[in-house]
């Protein structure tokens, strides 16, 4: 949705180093009831940071008008005030949560302290207003090998998931290199915390190959984009080609977006 962030975070695959712009609102309306026309039924507002943008009320608004189920990724940084005004138009809320330890958020990029404790109020807001919450976490060098089962009874997501960090050329090169794991070490994680399946907060696994050609994503000027070799391919705007060539010039796999659990009761 929107490239502007207040974070910093090393690893982000979504820096969009490549774009400038973004779609006006009556566009990004107009792609809303297009996705809607085509066939979608979900739909994500992520970023960059999506709270930041100035019309996202109204655009999780007109999602929900359309009948979309609406699902919002966030860092928190101005969520209070979105759920103020619009959360009976949201579905889901996504907290971007990498770490139990104020110090290793703060490394990673994610602020410079209270993280933590500001995404335990936010998830016991969401979970009061009888939201869905999802939690993201980015396996990293540096979190790796920490237990964070406490942290996610105290949270209680209804779905955890846990992310190998991701290289993407032209979006987080430079940064992302001291950050990267083996698949033995995302392995030790994700094994870590399977105990947690028993009490319906198991982690739902994403390894660099399962994040290739599985998600249909559309960056801020409207075109659909994919995860081919570690590099992004880029659509034609949809607008002008329309949803089904579009998402054909990217390479989604919609057997993959299956494989990897992203169809799920929602």
């Amino acid at each position: 949705l929107y490239k502007p962030c207040n974070y910093r975070c090393r690893f982000c695959f979504a820096t969009y180093r490549d774009i400038r712009g973004r779609l006006s609102l009556p566009e990004a309306k107009l792609l809303l009831q297009t996705l809607r026309g085509a066939g979608c039924d979900k739909l994500t507002f992520a970023g960059g940071e999506p709270t930041l943008h100035p019309n996202i009320g109204e655009l999780v608004a007109e999602a929900k008008r359309f009948g979309l189920v609406v699902t919002i990724i966030t860092n928190g940084a101005r969520l209070d005030n979105l759920l103020d005004e619009h959360a009976a138009d949201i579905d889901w809320v996504g907290l971007s949560v990498d770490s139990g330890d104020e110090d290793i958020q703060a490394d990673l990029g994610r602020g410079r302290g209270g993280h933590v404790a500001r995404s335990r109020v936010l998830a016991a807001r969401v979970r009061a207003l009888g939201l869905g919450l999802k939690l993201n976490t980015v396996v990293t060098a540096l979190n790796w090998q920490e237990d964070m089962r406490a942290l996610l009874r105290d949270l209680a997501p209804d779905r955890w998931k846990v992310f190998q960090v991701l290289p993407i050329a032209g979006q987080n090169d430079g940064d992302v290199e001291p950050l990267l794991i083996s698949h033995d070490q995302f392995q030790a994680f994700v094994d870590r915390h399977r105990e947690l399946e028993a009490e319906g907060l198991g982690p739902i696994a994403e390894t660099n190959d399962a994040m290739t050609d599985s998600y249909a994503m559309i960056d801020p000027l409207g075109r659909f984009f994919g995860n081919h070799k570690n590099r992004y391919v880029y659509s034609p705007p949809i607008l002008e080609v329309g949803v089904d060539e579009a998402i054909r010039q990217v390479g989604f796999e919609l057997e993959r977006l299956i494989a990897r659990g992203g169809l799920y009761q929602w």
